[in-house]
C-alpha cells in the first residue's frame, strides 16, 4: 500500500497578494474557484515551493515578495509525507546584512544544506496554461519540463544540472579571454563531461521508463493519447549506443571531453558552448497517429500533455512508493465534460492529492466529494459554500 502525500496545513506571509494567510486541508484534492487575479495560481506556485527548484513560474526569489513588503517572503507546510508527517518553512529572509538572495529551506524546525532534502518527503509536479504551447515552443521549455519530470525519479537531477551549467558559464567566460588557461579549461571541461553525461543518462533512462509504461498500460479508449517519448542531441544518440553495449559510460564521458576540447576554437566565436546537454530536444510523438506532437492540434496537444502528467504520476508512485502532488492550473478551462471526467477519475485512482483552479467551479462538479472546494478573493481564501 502506497502513502497518499497531501498537505494539512499551508500558512503563507507576504507572498505575491497574499499579507498572511492559513488554510487547513485534508488528503482530498483541493479545488481553487475565483476571478483571474484573484490569486489562485500564487497559492500553486507556493505549494510548488515545497519541492527543490525555482517553482512554478520560475521567478527570482526577490521579486515574490508583496508589493510594499520588505522583501522577505515566507512558506510553511504541514504535511503527511512519504516519510510519515512533517513541517517545511521556506522562503527569503531579512538580515541585518539586508535581503538574502537564496531561499532557505527548514524541515521539521532544522535548516538544511539543499533543497534536495526536499524530495525525501515529496514530488511536486505541474501543469500551467503558459505550458500549452510546450510542443511548439522553443526547445529549451521541453527541456525545462523534461528535467522536473525526471527530477520527480531521481533526486541528484537538479545538481547534475546545476553543477553543469555553472562549469559551463565559466567555460564560456574562459574562452571569451585573449589566451585562456588550457589547465583550467581542462579541469572544467572533465567536470562538465561527468555531469553532462549524467544529465544525459538520467533523462533517457526517464524517457525510456515512461515510454513503456505508457505502452505497457495502453488504453485504446482513453481520452488521452499514449505518448512516445524521445531525446533528440548529439550526446543522446551516443547514449543510446551505450545502452546497446557500444561503450561505457566513462568512454562517454571521455567522449564528450575530447568533443569540447577540440570544438573550443569554434564555441570562442559564437560566444557559447555548442555541443551538450543543453541542446538536447525532448520529441514526443502522438502513438495512435504516429504523429509529431507538434503537427497535432491544440486540443490533442494538451491531451497528450495531460496523458504525459499522469502516467509520470504513475511512474513517480511505482518508483519512489507515493504518487507526486500534482498542481493543475485552469487544467478544466480548455476539456469537454467528457475529458474532464476522465482526468477526475484518472487523478483520483493516482491515490494522490492535486490542486487545481479555475474560474468556473461547475467545471469541477464532477469531483464532487472528492475534493475540498475553496474561493479565493482578493488575497483571501474560504471554504466554498
Amino acid at each position: 500500500m502506497t502513502a497518499r502525500v497531501h498537505l494539512t496545513r499551508l500558512k503563507l506571509e507576504q507572498f505575491r497578494n497574499y499579507a498572511r494567510l492559513a488554510l487547513t486541508s485534508d488528503e482530498r484534492h483541493v479545488v481553487l474557484t475565483g476571478e483571474n487575479g484573484a490569486g489562485k495560481t500564487n497559492l500553486l506556485e507556493a505549494v510548488s515551493y515545497l519541492s527543490p527548484g525555482r517553482g512554478l513560474r520560475r521567478a527570482p526569489y526577490d521579486t515574490i515578495a508583496r508589493k510594499g513588503s520588505d522583501g522577505a517572503w515566507s512558506v510553511f507546510a504541514e504535511m503527511e509525507s512519504s516519510a510519515g508527517p512533517v513541517s517545511i518553512g521556506t522562503g527569503l529572509q531579512m538580515t541585518a546584512l539586508g535581503l538574502e538572495s537564496q531561499r532557505r529551506v527548514r524541515i521539521n524546525g532544522a535548516q538544511v544544506k539543499s533543497a534536495d532534502a526536499l524530495l525525501e518527503h515529496a514530488r511536486v509536479v505541474w501543469l500551467t496554461p503558459a505550458m500549452d504551447g510546450l510542443f511548439i515552443g522553443p526547445a529549451s521549455d521541453r527541456r525545462k519540463f523534461l528535467d522536473r519530470l525526471v527530477l520527480a525519479v531521481n533526486p541528484g537531477h537538479g545538481r547534475h544540472v546545476a553543477d553543469f551549467e555553472k562549469a559551463m558559464r565559466s567555460r564560456n567566460r574562459l574562452l571569451g579571454e585573449d589566451m585562456p588557461d588550457a589547465t583550467w579549461l581542462d579541469a572544467i571541461e572533465t567536470q562538465m563531461a561527468e555531469t553532462g553525461i549524467a544529465i544525459v543518462i538520467a533523462r533517457m533512462e526517464l524517457a525510456s521508463l515512461l515510454s513503456g509504461l505508457i505502452v505497457r498500460e495502453s488504453d485504446p479508449a482513453s481520452p488521452f493519447p499514449d505518448a512516445v517519448l524521445a531525446l533528440d542531441g548529439t550526446l543522446d544518440a551516443l547514449a543510446r549506443d551505450m545502452t546497446e553495449g557500444a561503450m561505457a559510460a566513462s568512454e562517454l564521458e571521455e567522449l564528450y571531453q575530447e568533443k569540447l576540447k577540440s570544438g573550443r576554437r569554434l564555441d570562442a566565436a559564437a560566444g557559447r558552448t555548442l555541443e551538450g546537454p543543453h541542446r538536447t530536444d525532448l520529441k514526443v510523438t502522438h502513438r495512435p497517429k504516429a504523429m509529431a506532437a507538434e503537427l497535432c492540434s491544440t486540443g490533442e496537444q494538451k491531451a497528450l500533455l495531460v496523458g504525459i502528467l499522469l502516467a509520470h504520476a504513475r511512474l513517480v508512485r511505482e518508483l519512489a512508493g507515493a504518487a507526486p502532488i500534482l498542481l493543475l492550473d485552469e487544467i478544466a478551462a480548455h476539456l469537454d465534460s467528457g475529458r474532464r471526467a476522465a482526468l477526475f477519475d484518472r487523478i483520483e485512482a493516482l491515490d494522490c492529492q492535486a490542486w487545481m483552479t479555475g474560474t468556473d467551479r461547475s467545471l469541477f462538479e464532477a469531483m464532487g466529494e472528492r475534493a475540498q472546494h475553496f474561493t479565493v478573493a482578493g488575497g483571501t481564501i474560504a471554504p466554498a459554500s
